[in-house]
């Protein structure tokens, strides 16, 4: 997996706030990442991995993760992008056509919910999953659950049926909030907003599992 640097989003449960800026990574050539693919391209084909590009966000910078899932496909790699969508338009045709799987950050349904977490509109998003749909894309809805934040019930069925109408979802992993990020917010000197909120109970998480699965949908 491959994590690059800048984000224009700012989450509130954001575990990685030493990926916000450009300046937050090392400075590296498509050509020098991929030279450590290579190493490992016969290991990681036998057993059924690939090159996942993540952040930050990766499409802050499309050129630069179209060389290198180019680059992977050239090995015989899966290509995986982990994006929130938000600046989807950036994707260019050249990249999705060596994207094999988009995994997709839908962090909520409800406009101004989704502009308090994310300090950003969810057009973008939504915008983006229609294109990879029409396309045939292949996409694994991500949605972070946060109690009192994003398990509002509407907002769940929401994102459910805006999900299974695409007909392109493969999956939906439903990731329990947690607070393992707190001691960067510490280090960095930034406020950590949701350093009193608790992970989810069993019964929630069972709970929005649920709404996905009743809407047709795989769940995890």
């Amino acid at each position: 997996m491959a994590f690059l640097a800048g984000c224009p989003l700012r989450c509130l449960y954001c575990q990685n706030p030493d990926t916000w800026h450009l300046r937050d990574g090392t400075s590296t050539t498509a050509e020098q990442v991929i030279g450590q693919v290579r190493n490992f391209a016969t290991f990681v084909q036998t057993t059924g991995g690939g090159l996942t590009v993540s952040g930050g966000e990766p499409l802050l910078q499309p050129g630069f993760t179209h060389a290198l899932f180019a680059g992977a496909k050239e090995l015989g790699l899966h290509t995986a992008l982990d994006t929130s969508g938000a600046l989807g338009a950036r994707a260019t045709d050249g990249l999705l056509d060596v994207t094999d799987l988009v995994l997709l950050d839908i962090k909520s349904w409800n406009p101004d919910r989704y502009r308090r977490l994310t300090g950003a509109g969810i057009g973008p998003t939504l915008d983006f999953a229609r294109r990879l749909a029409d396309r045939g894309t292949p996409v694994w809805v991500r949605y972070v659950l946060v109690p009192g934040l994003t398990d509002n019930p509407a907002d769940v069925a929401g994102v459910a049926g805006f999900a299974a109408g695409l007909g392109n979802v493969e999956r939906v992993d439903v990731l329990p909030f947690h607070r393992l990020g707190a001691a960067k917010y510490d280090r960095l000197g930034i406020p950590f907003a949701l350093r009193d909120t608790a992970p989810p109970d069993a019964t929630l998480l069972t709970r929005v599992r649920e709404t996905f699965a009743a809407a047709g949908l795989t769940t995890y």
